[in-house]
């Protein structure tokens, strides 16, 4: 997990994938290799929502995270990207 960002309003966290070690069942069978996929989560700290990112959704984030680190965005922009993706938050935040 890598904090990218950090406002008043907003949170964009990066959820890395772990190495997956082989699993075996009991008998030595070799059990089928789940993939992990990273993803990145938002949250709106305004709302107390936050919204998941994976799949498709997540390399797109990644291509805006690649144009903020050619571009230098002024904070402003990075905070009306990140409004368009709050509007996905539906889940509230629970600490657990």
């Amino acid at each position: 997990m890598h904090m990218l960002y950090d406002s008043d309003s907003f949170v964009v966290v990066h959820m890395q994938a772990e190495p997956i070690q082989p699993a075996t069942a009991p008998d030595g069978t070799p059990l089928p290799v789940q993939l992990v996929r990273h993803g990145f989560e938002i949250v709106d700290k305004r709302s107390g929502k936050e919204v998941y990112l994976d799949g498709s959704w997540a390399e797109l984030f990644q291509q805006q995270i690649l144009a903020w680190q050619r571009e230098a965005p002024t904070q402003q922009e990075v905070e009306d990207t990140l409004e368009g993706y709050a509007g996905l938050a539906q889940h509230p935040v629970v600490v657990h």
